[in-house]
């Protein structure tokens, strides 16, 4: 009896010696400039060009744009930097600032962005963390979500973990370390809501994880031209389900294809609740925390400068769930109706991607989508959900960032005043869904 317990307590110390070695391999730290005094990380101090042998380095082309002083990496135009990584949650922590002054955006994977225009002046020093989610499609060793053709190259599903610094970045350390039992908000939706994988085009979800603490961390598996069907058909739901623990949150959007669907048992009040209670009791059962949001508003003016409601009884139907089920309700349809209205029909254009021919790379035609947004569109949506989560006086606000100012959807930011640095990976042709 005595052997066989002194087996066990082996064979345990051995699980979590090996644990223990697995997850301090994936502890990565990288130092830059030409002048390096520590033995802790690896030193980059020339233009290195990511593979897979070494599992780092500059990648997408941007090497050359890099410069080097004696402390930092710097730059004039975007620089992405890639990281092995398998699936996971990391903190990331930034050392940032130079002799000269500097103004670093970070975004990471699919364009989530994480450092919005972060000044440092000459000769100061700032530390900036945040906590990123690195997936894959692998559910478990029988079942993936399965990854639309074109979404497939996306920085979201590749195998590494992908920093884009813009601006005039000046870049010291970083510093990459695995976080586990961390609070995880999923989002579950569709074009509006999903990381845009590239420029002009952006959503909600991906300017959402400006907005929090580095003590929570957004797993946005939203697709474009997804309904709660087919965003359940894929396996997405199922992906959430097997990661959810007690206390996640699942924000749920979805209407704009929903609304397409014809068919006996399909609708507002039939198919749509459904599935809508569906997403609800499951999250519920696994101690999750869900939250429904209404779905934004197509850019569609009458005559008068009033909103036309392209979304029927779909706000109307999630909103009596949400009062049936007793689950918390931001009502992003009001407030992008709010938003819109407050603009004006022209003005509004410049939410979304509305673009003369020759704005972008290969554009020889005029991009007109009153559906999508653009990045200044969608940071005024993202606006919307933190102002929801304070007027609902949720607990997620306590994962806040500090002195978020309050928004008013009837008193909307102009773009005049939208300076964020455009990402230099561009696509003409638009995201699935209407």
């Amino acid at each position: 009896m005595i052997h066989h317990k002194t087996n066990l307590l082996n064979l345990l110390f051995l699980l979590v010696t090996l644990y223990t070695t697995a997850q301090s391999n994936l502890n990565k730290s990288f130092s830059f400039g030409t002048k390096n005094t520590s033995d802790n990380t690896v030193n980059i101090s020339e233009a290195t060009i990511y593979n897979e042998a070494t599992g780092y380095g500059f990648d997408f082309n941007t090497a050359n744009n890099t410069k080097f002083t004696k402390q930092a990496l710097t730059s004039k135009s975007s620089v992405y930097f890639s990281i092995k990584l398998p699936e996971g949650f990391y903190k990331v922590d930034l050392v940032l600032g130079d002799k000269k002054c500097s103004e670093t955006t970070v975004k990471a994977e699919s364009r989530r962005l994480m450092i919005k225009e972060l000044q440092v002046e000459k000769k100061d020093t700032v530390h900036y963390s945040f906590t990123v989610n690195v997936r894959t499609p692998k559910i478990d060793n029988n079942s993936s979500i399965r990854i639309k053709d074109r979404d497939k190259r996306q920085l979201n599903w590749d195998d590494k973990l992908t920093l884009e610094f813009s601006g005039s970045p000046a870049i010291q350390n970083i510093s990459i370390t695995p976080v586990s039992n961390i609070t995880t908000i999923f989002l579950a939706g569709d074009s509006t809501v999903t990381d845009q994988d590239v420029e002009p085009w952006a959503s909600w979800g991906q300017f959402f994880t400006n907005y929090l603490s580095a003590d929570v961390v957004v797993a946005n598996y939203a697709e474009s031209g997804s309904s709660l069907s087919a965003f359940k058909a894929v396996k997405r739901l199922d992906k959430i389900l097997s990661l959810m623990k007690s206390g996640d949150y699942l924000f749920i959007e979805f209407a704009h294809n929903d609304e397409k669907q014809k068919g006996d048992g399909i609708g507002p009040w039939e198919s749509y609740t459904n599935y809508l209670k569906e997403y609800i009791t499951k999250a519920r059962e696994k101690g999750g925390i869900p939250i429904l949001c209404t779905p934004t508003q197509r850019r569609a003016f009458n005559a008068d400068g009033t909103l036309k409601t392209t979304h029927g009884d779909f706000p109307a139907a999630m909103r009596k769930v949400a009062k049936d089920m007793n689950v918390p309700l931001i009502d992003i349809t009001k407030m992008t109706t709010d938003m819109y209205e407050s603009w004006g029909d022209e003005p509004s254009r410049q939410a979304f991607v509305q673009y003369p021919a020759n704005t972008f790379p290969g554009q020889s035609k005029k991009l007109e989508d009153n559906t999508h947004f653009n990045s200044f569109g969608a940071n005024e949506i993202a606006k919307c959900v933190v102002q929801g989560i304070k007027d609902l006086h949720l607990d997620l606000q306590k994962h806040l960032r500090p002195n978020i100012p309050e928004y008013n959807p009837k008193k909307p930011n102009v773009i005049s005043n939208w300076t964020l640095p455009t990402s230099t990976r561009f696509e003409i042709k638009k995201p699935d869904g209407n």
